[in-house]
Order: structure tokens, then C-alpha cells, then sequence
């Protein structure tokens, strides 16, 4: 039922930003066509919290160790915030090249299991027919039965 999840992160500057997701975070990227690139993140989760309002959503990185994950961003020069105890987690802001601020933290509460995902065929891939042998495979099992009755099986080109 559901394969994954699809974050959007919104910048007045989104090729800064993408290259900061490729060259700094070294995310895995595709490109969809045209240089658009969607980035590939580690297993997720998702909490829902109580609000006024409908539609109001957030996005946050995790990472195992906060100050490590800032002293290799300030090796970047890249700028985080201080790091606060939110008693969840320990929590930075690191600041985007486009100007937007991303959450990242250590976090303390407890996680979930990675969520298993079957193997979903893209779209356009061929698949047999359910029930249907592929050709070879049919080949294959008529000769069985014909050895098996003791007779050869021949097949024409």
C-alpha cells in the first residue's frame, strides 16, 4: 500500500538549496527530467500532534550525533543555531544556502521499525500474464513431461 514518503521543501533559491541536499548532505539524487532532482532519504517517520489548525505541517532531519553533524557543517561553512534540549531530542537549525532554515536533531524518544516495502514494478515494466510461463519456461517444462513419458519433444523454429 503505501512505498514511501515524498517531502517538499520550499525555497526562494532551490538550485542553492538542491546543491547544498547533494554536495554538503551527500543525499542520493535521480533526475526526473530536466535537472529536477528528487533526493533519496533514510528511513522515516511520521507524528502527528495536536494543533488549531489543519495543514501545517513540518520537516525535521535526524542524525546520531548533534555536535558531530555541526562540526562537519561548520566545516562546510555552513551556519547552524544552537543546540537546544527539547527533552525529544537535541535540536540545530542549519541554515540554507537560499535563506530557509532546515531542523535536524539527535533525537531521544523512541523509533519506530523501518517499515518494510515489497518491490512495487514501475511503471511501463513488462510482467507475465498471471498464470502464463514465459516461452523458455514452457519449452522447458514440455520436454520434462515428454522425458518423463519417455518420448523426445521436438520444437519447430
Amino acid at each position: 500500500m503505501i512505498i514511501g514518503a515524498h517531502s517538499i521543501v520550499y525555497s526562494m533559491s532551490p538550485e542553492a538549496d538542491r546543491a547544498f541536499l547533494r554536495d554538503v548532505l551527500k543525499l542520493p539524487t535521480v533526475d526526473v527530467g530536466g535537472g529536477w532532482l528528487i533526493f533519496g532519504l533514510p528511513p522515516a517517520e511520521v507524528a502527528v500532534h495536536p494543533s488549531d489548525r489543519n495543514d501545517v505541517h513540518e520537516f525535521y532531519l535526524m542524525c546520531d550525533d548533534v555536535e558531530a553533524f555541526i562540526a562537519s557543517m561548520e566545516k562546510a561553512n555552513i551556519t547552524c543555531g544552537p543546540v537546544q534540549n527539547q527533552g525529544w531530542g537535541l535540536l540545530t537549525q542549519v541554515r540554507l544556502p537560499g535563506g530557509g532554515h532546515l531542523g535536524v536533531y539527535q533525537p531521544r524518544h523512541g523509533r519506530p521499525k523501518a517499515m518494510g516495502v515489497k518491490s512495487v514494478p514501475r511503471k511501463g515494466a513488462k510482467r507475465s500474464a498471471p498464470g502464463r510461463r514465459k516461452p523458455q519456461a514452457k519449452k522447458k517444462a514440455v520436454a520434462r513431461a515428454a522425458k518423463r513419458r519417455g518420448r523426445p519433444q521436438r520444437w519447430k523454429a
